[in-house]
């Protein structure tokens, strides 16, 4: 069973930067493919980025693509995203998510299987 513990929220002003983490236990960390989501008040979750594993290659959200860089680290295994140039409407719970290398790559919810607790990102103006 796959375990991810995100760290590294908090509130920052517009324009700010922050950088979450995702550390994962409980499987072989290369053999899943990461991603974040993120749940406004309100709102439903919905995808912002995703993460092969070799992390050669990425998608992005639109809504955060230029300024949010997701990545990883298969050595420590942990997976990152850098988040710069923040705005109000960035303001969510952010969740990692695995997935096996057997399922899809995708920004569709369904198709992870494993989600972290969630971590707060405010974002003030």
């Amino acid at each position: 069973q796959v375990q991810l513990v995100e760290s590294g929220g908090g509130l920052v002003q517009a324009g700010g930067s922050l950088r979450l983490s995702c550390a994962t236990s409980g499987g072989t960390y290369s053999n899943y493919y990461m991603g974040w989501f993120r749940k406004a008040p309100g709102k439903d979750r919905e995808f912002v980025a995703a993460i092969t594993l070799s992390g050669s290659s990425t998608l992005y959200a639109d809504s955060v693509k230029g300024r949010f860089t997701i990545s990883r680290d298969n050595a420590k295994n942990t997976v990152y995203l850098q988040m710069n140039s923040l705005k109000p409407e960035d303001t969510a719970v952010y969740y990692c998510t695995a997935t096996p290398y057997s399922r899809r790559w995708s920004k569709i919810l369904h198709d992870y299987d494993y989600w972290g607790q969630g971590t707060q990102v405010t974002v003030s103006s």
